[in-house]
């Protein structure tokens, strides 16, 4: 056991793992001043200010999984993959100005509270269903697993990885709530960058320079099998590729997003956690601005490796792209700073567990367990979370075998996808049911039923036919609907949920318009006037970097 690491390596990572517990478990006391609730446990008192919202925003949404993802994007020339990083800065700027006013003004502990009092309990069912599986799915197992690949970096075995990483976690998750998740979220966040912020410049240092690794590439392209220049740098691909159509990363990455950022309890719980709206919106702006930095910090490094490799300095299998980033961490990175490097791993793994964790008991508490028993004192509210969430963390360890089998194209891209067959219907019944207040109950559940159908469907039909269970004949209905790439196809459930919404709206009638003053826009006091305001004039500021990032990396930029 680690005997890929050097003594000061292992005393950065036992650092790291210290200060984090001490962080823990100051928040936890700190909780404790007066009587604890379970607003102090849930919302972290619902008294954070815009910094640690921002942070805690970037931290929990950057796993060890998509960093090894997006660096592995970097290492095989898919740099459209690192276009969902920078959609979400935009995102983020919807979750700040629209979406967020609504969820504080009502006081809602979670999403599908929220959806209950703008349509029904039915809707509110589905979605607390829905969404603990899909953190199950999507979420808790595949951050273990991720984290378990980063422990086998230092020596560790998969499995004993996977419990250390469910352990310390855990730990302080249950130990302290929110307030432990969010505040450990801000010193990792800033442990995240530094790591990674290291493995960048030491391995663009080691190359000789930006232009040395324009070079490399430029000689390396001239081989077979190769990718060219320029497929590293070009955010942009045309309508018909097969991975990242152009269409696709427009119109159906926005989507995903606006589910995973605007209604997804495990990133929204903690705006839910501002002292006020102004925190609130001002954290979701900063957190933009922190989601611009994972091009030059996890792709560009996977695009160094595959220099470092080109030239002999570096060996990693090209065929698993994923392990780029662990294989410079291990094999070039020098002493002290490959425990840095990896204490930022560690970091990204742990902040995104510990929010999954704690986004997930709260379902299970405030959605389920509250339901049954509505006269719970505040003390059995938050043992009932605790409890939650050590029974996810064995559920989830029971689902890795199983999804290991079941990942193709690289672990961001399994993320991405699983995604695109649940979140449509949800973004459209969330997104219209704020603008139109003629859009009732039975339209949403229909559309929120149906959409889950076709998207299972799909997943299903998906899953068979890769594995050769079904074989399906080309040009059919069914082989098209199949074969559809994933984001067209977030599009096509997007538009087909929207129509039965508003079908089976209209068809049927509108809801007492008093009950909806609180979660629907009110037109004849809505002011598009543009005023001027900090918040305001930096949205502007991050949606022209997000624009200059897209020509930037474009064919009119240094893509040509």
């Amino acid at each position: 056991m680690f005997e890929n690491l050097h003594f000061w390596d292992v005393s950065i990572i036992f650092l790291y793992f210290i200060i984090v517990l001490w962080i823990a478990c100051w928040a936890s006391r700190s909780k404790k001043t007066g009587d604890s609730n379970s607003a102090d446990y849930f919302l972290a008192g619902k008294s954070a200010g815009w910094f640690v919202i921002g942070t805690s925003l970037f931290a929990s949404n950057i796993g060890s999984e998509i960093i090894l993802g997006v660096s592995g994007a970097g290492a095989r020339a898919e740099m459209p993959q690192a276009n969902f990083e920078i959609l979400a800065a935009l995102i983020l700027i919807l979750l700040g100005w629209v979406f967020v006013p609504f969820y504080l003004r009502t006081g809602v502990y979670t999403m599908p509270e929220f959806l209950e009092k703008r349509y029904s309990k039915s809707c509110r069912n589905y979605l607390s269903i829905v969404s603990v599986l899909a953190y199950i799915i999507t979420k808790i197992s595949l951050i273990i697993f991720a984290g378990a690949l980063v422990f086998e970096i230092i020596g560790i075995p998969f499995w004993t990885g996977a419990i250390i990483t469910v352990l310390a976690t855990g730990f302080y998750t249950v130990l302290g709530g929110l307030k432990a998740v969010i505040y450990t979220d801000m010193v990792q966040a800033f442990i995240l960058i530094l790591g990674t912020g290291a493995v960048t410049y030491y391995g663009l240092d080691q190359l000789g320079g930006w232009n040395a690794l324009i070079d490399t590439l430029s000689e390396a392209s001239l081989k077979p099998n190769n990718p060219p220049v320029e497929n590293f740098f070009n955010l942009w691909r045309p309508s018909n590729d097969s991975s990242y159509p152009w269409t696709g990363m427009l119109f159906g990455a926005p989507i995903l997003g606006v589910w995973y950022w605007c209604t997804d309890q495990f990133i929204v719980q903690r705006v839910l956690s501002a002292k006020d709206i102004s925190n609130a919106r001002k954290g979701t702006i900063f957190a933009g601005f922190l989601k611009l930095l994972p091009v030059f910090l996890f792709f560009i490094p996977g695009v160094i490796a595959y220099a470092l490799s080109q030239k002999g300095m570096l060996s990693f299998p090209l065929d698993n792209p994923d392990q780029a980033l662990p294989a410079m961490i291990t094999g070039f990175l020098p002493i002290g700073l490959k425990g840095l490097a990896i204490s930022g791993l560690l970091a990204a793994l742990m902040s995104s567990l510990s929010s999954a964790f704690n986004s997930s008991s709260t379902l299970l508490t405030f959605d389920f367990y509250k339901q049954k028993r509505p006269n719970a004192s505040e003390k059995e509210l938050i043992r009932v979370g605790q409890i939650a969430t050590v029974v996810l963390v064995i559920v989830s360890l029971a689902w890795i075998p199983f999804m290991k089998t079941l990942m193709s194209g690289g672990i961001f891209h399994y993320l991405q996808s699983v995604q695109a067959y649940i979140s449509p219907p949800i973004a459209a019944v969330f997104l219209f049911g704020l603008i139109f207040k003629w859009i009732n109950a039975i339209g949403a559940i229909t559309s929120l039923w149906i959409g889950f159908a076709i998207g299972m469907l799909r997943l299903v039909l998906e899953y068979l036919n890769t594995e050769g269970v079904i074989l399906l004949k080309e040009n059919t209905i069914l082989y098209l609907f199949v074969d559809m790439n994933f984001l067209h196809f977030a599009i096509l459930l997007f538009i087909i949920s929207t129509i039965i919404l508003m079908l089976i709206s209209k068809l049927g009638s509108p809801q007492n318009p008093k009950n909806l003053e609180l979660v629907t826009f009110d037109k004849n006091k809505l002011n598009l006037k543009f005023k001027f305001s900090t918040d305001a004039v930096l949205t502007l500021i991050l949606i022209g970097m997000v624009l200059l990032l897209w020509v930037i990396f474009s064919p009119l930029g240094i893509a040509n």
